[in-house]
């Protein structure tokens, strides 16, 4: 893998993470406004859903700076500790907001005619607390110590850490500088706890929901088709049963496809972080690394996005404006080409 100086790492997370970073917010906005504009929409499911556009628009807003959070600089104890965790927390936050929206969508799958009596109806103000206050709080850890913070002055040190500064200084430590990298910041504990007891169990919740929610779809898709020969003995396969097999397959098909661009290059960073860590391997410098870091954040940003656009309630108000300017456009056009 090819190695990258500070500038060419600095100048390729610019071109790959601005593009994703404008489209994230643009779109995020767009589908808050749609919501916000429609009153039909006020309703706890697209508070829930619009508590994770919210996480979504900030995650993209952080998004240039998330890829950064590899690179060594020299920063005092509290711009270090700033840089790392108002990331680390909106990415968190993000991860909550997703996981509640799943579980809020698959309950009323699951229990239909009374998903309004859970809990997460039921307490809406605690449900939207637990997808904000703790990872706020376990992001915060390192400043309430948690850290491998090494003080130059020697009021909190260890060998270890030393060796490390005076490794990645290289001769121009001169006492006074601190060197602030995710290494002082993160305690390897601190990491595995966020990958496997935080990140890897959302993941696989969210995948399990999915795949129970379109397993009773596909039962439901089933015994309509059954009630359907039932009432149509003649016709061993209608046209209403093929749409249905139709829509079933193309439901599966973009789930497959969302995973495929969404989250593949997600669970490929962490497992080349992991990997990395476990084998105390520098890759930040590394373009692959630095290429994954980005559109690993980036695609999986996107899931939001597929899931608001994909809903035309959402977007119905703000393409209402656009097409009452596009036609005022086009009017004052034609009274133009009239006049002359």
């Amino acid at each position: 893998m090819d190695q990258l100086d500070k500038p060419s790492f600095d100048n390729l997370i610019f071109y790959i993470t601005v593009p994703l970073s404008s489209i994230i917010i643009l779109a995020n906005l767009f589908i808050i406004v749609g919501i916000a504009c429609n009153r039909q929409l006020h309703n706890t499911p697209n508070y829930f859903f619009l508590s994770l556009l919210v996480a979504d628009l900030c995650t993209g807003i952080a998004l240039p700076f998330i890829p950064r959070m590899a690179l060594d600089r020299l920063l005092d104890f509290k711009s270090c500790l700033l840089m790392y965790i108002l990331p680390n927390f909106l990415f968190l936050s993000f991860l909550f907001n997703l996981v509640m929206v799943h579980y809020e969508r698959y309950l009323c799958v699951v229990s239909p005619l009374h998903h309004s009596q859970f809990w997460v109806h039921r307490c809406f103000p605690v449900a939207l607390l637990i997808v904000w206050l703790p990872p706020l709080l376990y992001a915060s850890l390192p400043a309430f110590g948690w850290n491998n913070w090494v003080d130059p002055k020697g009021n909190k040190s260890s060998d270890v850490n030393e060796s490390f500064v005076r490794s990645y200084t290289s001769g121009n430590y001169s006492g006074t500088d601190e060197l602030c990298s995710y290494r002082q910041v993160f305690p390897e504990v601190f990491i595995y706890l966020e990958v496997y007891g935080l990140v890897l169990p959302a993941m696989l919740s969210i995948g399990g929901m999915t795949g129970r929610v379109l397993w009773i779809a596909r039962k439901q898709v089933k015994n309509i088709c059954k009630l359907q020969r039932a009432v149509d003995r003649l016709q061993q396969q209608s046209d209403h049963e093929q749409q249905l097999n139709l829509r079933y397959a193309k439901c599966v098909a973009a789930v497959s496809l969302t995973f495929l661009v969404c989250w593949v290059p997600y669970i490929i960073y962490q497992l080349m972080s992991v990997t990395a860590l476990q084998s105390g391997v520098s890759t930040s410098s590394s373009s692959l690394y630095i290429i994954m870091s980005c559109t690993g954040i980036g695609s999986m940003a996107i899931v939001p996005l597929i899931l608001g656009l994909a809903n035309k309630q959402y977007t119905e108000p703000v393409s209402r404006v656009m097409r009452k300017l596009r036609n005022r456009c086009r009017a004052g056009q034609n009274s133009r080409d009239i006049t002359l």
